[in-house]
Order: structure tokens, then C-alpha cells, then sequence
């Protein structure tokens, strides 16, 4: 590898080191999605009925479910690389409902971290799991 080009950027999407990098965040990101906020979720408490309820969603105790399954099973699925951009599309919608009507009036230091999952989730929306996904890994299979 050289050094210059490491050092200065030049890698393209498909180099190893970009796959591993994505790995990397794809699975940190989705195992704490999952299990440090999705699970707490399902099955969803009275009190996050309510609080969805507050938001103006009807059907708040479906709505409580979809924003529960959205991060939990779409978490683990993106730590996989499994239905990576559906999985991804399902944690940016429901991150931007946290980012901007859940937390809508709250400082910028509360709301980031609802901003940075939806980001993350974008970023795999826009360019899936990588080479390193249960999903590259099912599409080179179905090839064969």
C-alpha cells in the first residue's frame, strides 16, 4: 500500500479498506441501534404509546411498533448486511422523526444522535452493505 495514497485519501468505494471501514461502522451502528434503543421498544411501554400519541400519530400503538421493529430488527439486519437499504430507508425515517418532531424543541446536544443514526442510515441507503454483507455475500451466490 502506499503510504502518500493512504495518508492523503484516493481509495475508491470498492478498495478492502473501504469495505472493512464500512463493516466496521455498519455493524457497530446497527448493534447499538438495536440494542440501545430498539430493544427497550418492543414490546413498546404504555408510556411510548402515550409519548407517540403526543406527537399527533394516529394508530400511535402501530406507529410505537414500527418505530420499535424499525430499530431493533432493522439495527440487527444492518449489523448483518442483510435487506441492508430496506432495513437503512425504515432507521432513517424513523430517526428523522426522533431528529425532528420527537425532539423537535429540544438543544442540538439532544437531537444529534438521532441526526447522526439517520445519517448512517443514509449512507447505506445511497451505497448498501459493502463487500463484507450477508447481502454481496447472497447476490454472488444466487450468480452461481
Amino acid at each position: 500500500m502506499n503510504i502518500r495514497k493512504w495518508f492523503w485519501g484516493g481509495e475508491d468505494i470498492h478498495s478492502r479498506f473501504a469495505n472493512i471501514g464500512l463493516l466496521l461502522l455498519r455493524v457497530f451502528a446497527g448493534l447499538a441501534m438495536a440494542f440501545g434503543h430498539g430493544i427497550k421498544k418492543i414490546p413498546p411501554s404504555d408510556q411510548f404509546i402515550a409519548g407517540v400519541a403526543k406527537l399527533g400519530f394516529s394508530l400511535p400503538e402501530l406507529f410505537a411498533w414500527a418505530a420499535g421493529i424499525s430499530e431493533f430488527v432493522g439495527g440487527l439486519l444492518l449489523a448483518f448486511g442483510l435487506l441492508t437499504r430496506p432495513s437503512a430507508f425504515f432507521i432513517l425515517f424513523t430517526m428523522l422523526v426522533a431528529g425532528f418532531i420527537r425532539h423537535a424543541g429540544d438543544p442540538f446536544t439532544i437531537k444529534e444522535k438521532a441526526f447522526l443514526y439517520a445519517f448512517v442510515a443514509l449512507l447505506f441507503l445511497i451505497i448498501g452493505a459493502g463487500r463484507y454483507g450477508l447481502d454481496a455475500i447472497l447476490r454472488r451466490h444466487k450468480k452461481e
